[in-house]
């Protein structure tokens, strides 16, 4: 619905991440990622905003329902955390031989003398 439906050019390239919705079904809590830097998000987060009436009014004629859920949309911070730490592993993993090289126990340079 959002690809196809919502035409706002502040609306950049975001992935609805999960959906959680109250048992009553009345508030439903939209987490969605999106690209670029921080301004692009925010302007995502602003579309978004601005087109939680729309989409209101489509899901409850798309689903039928006699009251459609209050829509809140949250940036997901989890996507951005776990770049992070991908990044800080491929970092180490770039780090030099000789630094993740585990020490040798005395005894076993002992050994070598011997």
């Amino acid at each position: 619905m959002i690809a196809r439906d919502l035409h706002d050019p502040g609306l950049g390239f975001i992935t609805i991440t999960r959906v959680e919705v109250s048992a009553d079904l009345q508030h439903a809590r939209v987490y969605y990622s999106a690209l670029g830097d921080r301004a692009a998000r925010t302007n995502s987060g602003k579309a978004l905003e601005r087109a939680s009436s729309f989409m209101r009014r489509q899901l409850g004629q798309r689903l039928r329902l006699r009251r459609s859920p209050e829509l809140a949309f949250v940036f997901d911070e989890s996507i951005a955390q776990q770049d992070r730490i991908e990044q800080l592993l491929q970092e180490l993993g770039n780090a030099p031989a000789a630094a993740t090289e585990e020490p040798r126990s005395p005894t076993e340079d002992d050994d070598d003398e011997g």
